[in-house]
């Protein structure tokens, strides 16, 4: 049961995205749980230090997928054209010629 104290203070509730205390964050789970599903990720800090980030289920996945998708440098390397031998050599020419037709 919550003190009725005059002097205790009140957990706060943080404007979206922003940071909550470890101890408000606690108090308040249903309200950091529900502003993480509509407002997004909820930030929380244990003595003044970043600690975790509370996201919805559909940031997550999200995220799930963004790191299972393959760089650009696995692409290039699981190519079926690895090894292949290609000439690459360009003309040194600065102009080259140009049929214009009428």
């Amino acid at each position: 049961m919550a003190s009725t104290h005059p002097n205790t203070p009140k957990p706060r509730t943080p404007s979206p995205g922003s940071s909550w205390q470890l101890q408000d964050a606690k108090a308040r789970f249903s309200a950091v749980v529900r502003q993480a599903e509509t407002q997004g990720p909820q930030h929380i800090s244990v003595h003044g230090k970043p600690a975790v980030v509370v996201l919805s289920q559909a940031e997550y996945r999200q995220l799930q997928a963004a790191a299972r998708k393959p760089s650009f440098t696995q692409l290039m390397r699981a190519s079926p054209l690895v090894g292949l031998e290609l000439d690459v050599t360009r003309l040194s020419d600065l102009t080259r010629p140009v049929t214009l037709e009428d």
